[in-house]
């Protein structure tokens, strides 16, 4: 996180004791893009701009901190070193070079060291795309805080000058009252003249905007609530809208600024139950917040909007002497500034990873503050601002295949790491829901990761799925196109091989076993439309064997990412498992095959009815000396073998019985119809039935031969020879037995005919 502390200009240390002379803030191009993100902090009803706000805080900055010339007003810090405030132009006053040079060179660590920062130049863990790190070539650094923050805040000398100057004059006529106590803006209208600005229009400008702040500190946005029928509240608005129309004459003797300031004192005034002295001017919520935001975006870098400057240490020291004012504290301070470096790291194009860890780290304070304060406008503001953070990584994390890849994963896991922190709180801190029940039943971790990775996983399947679709379009005029399950399966366990080398091990930091919800989820997908096909198959077809066969392969894949990634799990993986009911792709093939077989033996079978009815057996005119029906059902009992083995199924020895029975089935169909069919002598429709065994003899050789010839096509790499000398002594023993059969047959004739 060094690169958050910009190196120092080469040639300038702030050591030097002559300072450099101060030159105007430089006209740089601004990074900060405008962002979807609506601040959390509140938005302000009044028509305040950013620049409005920007100004009234820089006013309550230089007005707390004590640098303006003469003598300045009465502070009693809450900081630390409270105590070194009590002499301007003591050495060792918080103003004086030498203790400024003291600090920097004593504490500039500090605030580095709080969020594990490493020294200027050791390097950054910046985004691929981002720009260059800030270094040599910048303008040299003002000397003093003060000079910091007018240059930080791009504000000109010229306005920084007035501004000084009207607190000198509010300073001789307020001696001894705190600064606190005091409504500024009020105090500046009433210093300020128009000969004071470059012209009446600037002058008019100024007013209105001062205007504007009184109406959304005491009127809109009041610490103190108001009554609806409060006088004081309607003519304090009276003199707003009048001021906003025509300026008004604000010299202290004036009747119109009197009544100004009677009705502003008076509400700036009330009490909200402390017993102080303090104005309560600019620490309602939500304006306090939004000013505080504008100071702390001034420890940033103007030159290098990425980069927290090196003095960051003495400046958020003085920025922190607002909190009187603007009614701040520390837990405030913490959500305010987590807020502001997730917000900087979004609109300066999301390229330093930096500022993600630093505001992860700030959430580390943030989740010891809500365990310990139960204040309600606190939980509020907390509320929103985490929501806000995690409906951001969220938006992102749902779908963070679409968000990350291999060039960017390093800004995953810092974007994880804040979301699941801010869930956290949000989820064990402020939820209700989660009191109720025991701290050991809830993983806010691990039920967020879940939800990431089902739903991202979710989302790019249906990718894949349309992806697999239009290939298959594009493929249609193509030979023997893929189906687009088939496809979807490759792609799957593409997919998933991808999950568990990129994804899977920064989300094992929060889920032990993302890898195996990953394929669990992915697995659920595939095998809901592998259902609806299956449903919709009514008869075997290559597609059908294609989509099934890849389902079986992308089964184990998924099974085996799985087991391994639960190999350490208390139940060895048996709850992964469990989301993983098998697709059956094996039975689903079986299941058609043996539709297949029955199809084709129902043929076979209505073929012989059809035929034995019509065939007449002539003893003269058959020369062949056989029935013609006995070699047709040959030749069919052939061509079912033939087209068995020719399925693209991985089981056809599982099956082969199945073919095996059905066909001896159809055989003694075939001989008991023959016999039935054959009565005198003269009147036999039918070829006799004593020749009926020698044809069941051919037919089982016929059979034997087939699945010989399939075994030596399957295994010939194995033992080639030996299947075919055992296929050469099947075909001798075929054609001896067919031989001694047609001698048989021909001697049944000769008795017959």
């Amino acid at each position: 996180m060094a690169s958050l502390f910009r190196d120092l200009s080469l040639g300038h240390s702030k050591r030097e004791s002559t300072p450099p002379p101060i030159q105007p803030p430089p006209t740089m191009p601004s990074k900060l893009t405008t962002s979807d993100l609506e601040s959390p902090l509140g938005q302000l009803s009044s028509q305040l701009t950013d620049s409005d706000l920007r100004a009234t805080a820089y006013e309550i900055f230089v007005a707390v901190s004590r640098t303006s010339a003469g003598k300045p007003l009465t502070y009693i810090s809450n900081t630390s070193n409270s105590d070194l405030s009590t002499n301007h132009h003591s050495p060792h006053s918080p103003n004086s070079p030498a203790l400024q040079r003291s600090l920097t060179s004593a504490a500039a660590s500090k605030m580095k060291k709080a969020f594990g920062l490493k020294s200027p130049g050791s390097g950054s863990k910046k985004s691929p795309g981002s720009g260059p790190g800030s270094g040599q070539g910048k303008s040299k650094r003002p000397l003093t805080v003060g000079e910091l923050m007018r240059s930080q805040m791009r504000v000109s000398e010229t306005v920084d000058s007035r501004i000084r100057r009207a607190l000198v004059r509010v300073a001789a006529g307020q001696v001894g009252r705190r600064i606190e106590s005091v409504v500024l803006p009020l105090e500046l209208l009433q210093q300020l003249k128009h000969s004071d600005f470059t012209d009446q229009q600037e002058y008019e400008t100024w007013q209105k905007r001062t205007m504007k702040v009184l109406e959304a500190g005491l009127l809109t946005h009041p610490r103190v609530p108001l009554e609806k029928s409060n006088p004081t509240s309607q003519r304090l608005r009276q003199i707003i809208n009048g001021a906003l129309d025509r300026p008004i004459e604000t010299g202290k003797n004036n009747e119109s600024m009197q009544v100004l300031r009677s009705a502003v004192m008076s509400l700036a005034s009330r009490s909200d139950g402390s017993f102080s002295e303090i104005c309560h001017w600019a620490d309602g919520i939500p304006l306090n917040l939004r000013l505080y935001e504008m100071l702390l975006e001034a420890c940033f870098d103007v030159n290098d909007e990425t980069s927290i400057i090196e003095e960051v240490d003495e400046l958020m020291e003085h920025i922190k002497k607002t909190w009187t004012v603007l009614g701040m504290n520390q837990v405030l301070h913490n959500v305010c500034f987590t807020w502001v470096l997730f917000h900087r790291f979004v609109a300066t194009g999301q390229v330093e990873t930096d500022l993600l860890d630093a505001a992860d780290g700030q959430l580390a304070e943030v989740a010891k503050d809500a365990k310990t304060t139960k204040d309600p406008q606190y939980a509020k503001i907390l509320s929103s601002t985490l929501s806000s953070i995690l409906g951001w990584a969220e938006k992102r994390l749902l779908a963070y295949h679409d968000t990350f890849d291999n060039g960017n994963i390093e800004t995953m896991q810092s974007i994880v790491s804040l979301g699941v922190s801010a869930a956290k709180i949000l989820v064990e801190d402020i939820s209700n829901e989660y009191r109720r029940k025991r701290k050991g039943d809830v993983d806010v971790a691990r039920s967020r990761i879940d939800t990431y990775i089902r739903s991202s996983l979710r989302t790019v399947f249906a990718q894949r799925m349309e992806k697999a679709d239009s290939s298959r379009r594009a493929s249609k005029n193509q030979s023997n196109p893929l189906p687009v399950l088939a496809i979807l399966a490759k792609d799957v366990g593409e997919l998933a091989l991808n999950e568990k080398r990129v994804f899977s091990p920064i989300l094992k930091r929060w889920h032990p076993f993302a890898a195996g919800v990953a394929v669990a989820t992915l697995h659920a997908c595939y095998g809901n439309e592998l259902k609806q096909f299956i449903s919709g198959i009514t008869e075997l077809t290559p597609d059908a064997v294609q989509v099934l066969r890849a389902a079986d392969k992308l089964e184990k894949d998924l099974v085996q990412i799985a087991v391994e990634d639960s190999v350490d799990s208390d139940d060895g993986g048996k709850a992964i498992i469990r989301e993983m009911p098998p697709y059956e792709a094996e039975a689903a093939i079986a299941n058609l095959v043996k539709a297949w077989i029955k199809a084709r033996l129902d043929r076979l079978k209505e073929w012989v009815d059809r035929n034995l009815q019509q065939e007449v057996w002539n003893p003269k005119a058959n020369k062949e000396g056989f029935a013609p029906s006995a070699v047709e059902v040959l030749r069919i009992i052939d061509e079912t073998l033939d087209a068995y083995f020719q399925l693209p199924i991985p089981m056809h020895p599982a099956l082969l019985p199945d073919l095996m029975s059905g066909l001896d089935r159809c055989l003694q169909y075939y001989a008991i119809k023959a016999k039935s069919g054959c009565g005198k002598v003269l009147q036999c429709s039918i070829y006799p039935c004593v020749l009926i065994f020698g044809f069941l003899i051919a037919v089982s050789l016929i059979v034997i031969c087939r699945i010989t010839e399939h075994l030596h096509t399957n295994y010939a790499s194995i033992n080639q020879m030996y299947n075919r000398i055992k296929v050469s002594r099947c075909m001798e023993k075929e054609r001896k037995v067919t031989k001694s059969a047609e001698k048989e047959f021909s001697g049944c004739n000769n008795k017959w005919g």
